[in-house]
């Protein structure tokens, strides 16, 4: 069954634009052109169509992560804006970065100017997209350090300017992920001082990586199961089976906590769903981890070494599920488990 995105645009019309895209390109001009197409305008999560919304996801990073994750990037920054500036104007055809990670040797500072506008100083690490994408939302913190505030930018504006120096990975190399720096760049604030952690949304937006860490996952599984396909006789077979078969578990397992998740977050949208966002995060996690690990042994080295598309997917998406917090998220799902009233586990 195909599911619909929205009204005139499904995810199987998804995946055909997708299919289209010249390989030539870069993931940005990639960005760009579903942008075109308005392939970007993705169901509010929260709002009844949150499964519809990862499905989405799941098909860009099957397609290529590092246009996932400037897909999802995107998407989540038009949902954070509706969510805390519905009557805010947005260009047409802009591609945006959602920048909200904190390094500790990079911090963006916005002040108010005189004239009752804001500036933008300091610097903004693990950018992606950055010096190819037109506009960013990003966090910032007052002088005082109140924050996070969040601020939007025209990254072709003045005062600012990026660096792909920092950026050593061969994974997600795609991405352009880099340095931002600010040097008294025109900004527009977004919402309160703190409201983008404190809106319902945050979790929601957290918990949709884990549709992309899924497709990238997906990816590789389908390319052990056209290996069976294509040599149903060899001799081998039998332990490229068992790693199918566990490939298969992981990846059900995965995708059925997806769409738990999604039901629950349209169920109860104003409702604190960080451990909801905690556990499919951290499944989607470990089933990729289990993906890599079988379906690298099962199909050896030659995909590693002359399978293009599977070799970037191979080296994308150990990089990409890194923005998982690992053992601090696990710690942090405890503390929640842990409460008055969690989970019994029970059927």
């Amino acid at each position: 069954m195909t599911h619909a995105v929205r009204e005139g645009f499904s995810v199987a019309e998804l995946r055909v634009a997708l299919s289209r895209l010249d390989r030539a390109d870069t993931p940005a001009t990639w960005l760009g052109q579903l942008v075109h197409q308005g392939m970007d305008q993705l169901p509010m999560p929260g709002r009844g169509a949150t499964l519809q919304r990862w499905q989405a996801l799941c098909a860009v990073a099957e397609h290529n992560l590092s246009l996932a994750k400037l897909y999802e990037g995107h998407t989540d920054a038009l949902a954070v804006m509706v969510e805390l500036a519905p009557s805010a104007t947005l260009v047409a055809g802009a591609t945006w970065g959602l920048w909200a990670a904190e390094a500790p040797d990079g911090r963006a500072v916005v002040e108010v100017t005189g004239s009752g506008g804001a500036q933008l100083n300091g610097a903004k690490r693990w950018c992606s997209g950055a010096g190819q994408l037109s506009h960013g939302l990003l966090t910032a913190w007052w002088p005082d350090g109140r924050g996070p505030q969040l601020v939007r930018v025209d990254m072709h504006g003045p005062g600012v300017g990026t660096s792909h120096t920092g950026w050593h990975a061969v994974g997600m190399a795609a991405s352009a992920s880099g340095d931002v720096a600010f040097d008294g760049a025109v900004v527009e604030c977004v919402g309160a001082d703190g409201a983008y952690l404190e809106r319902h949304g945050f979790w929601h937006g957290g918990a949709g990586i884990a549709a992309c860490w899924h497709g990238g996952a997906v990816a590789l599984a389908l390319a052990l199961k056209r290996a069976l396909l294509q040599a149903p006789c060899a001799s081998h077979n039998a332990f490229r089976l068992a790693a199918l078969g566990k490939v298969g578990v992981a990846l059900q397992s995965t995708a059925a906590l997806l769409r738990e998740t999604a039901r629950w977050i349209d169920e109860y949208p104003t409702a604190d769903a960080s451990a909801m966002a905690l556990r499919v995060r951290l499944a989607a996690e470990g089933s990729a981890r289990l993906v890599l690990d079988e379906v690298g042994r099962a199909l050896g080295a030659a995909p590693f070494c002359r399978d293009a598309d599977f070799a970037q997917m191979a080296a994308d998406l150990p990089v990409f599920v890194r923005q998982s917090h690992a053992e601090r998220d696990f710690a942090a799902l405890g503390e929640r488990l842990v409460s008055p009233g969690g989970p019994s586990w029970a059927l």
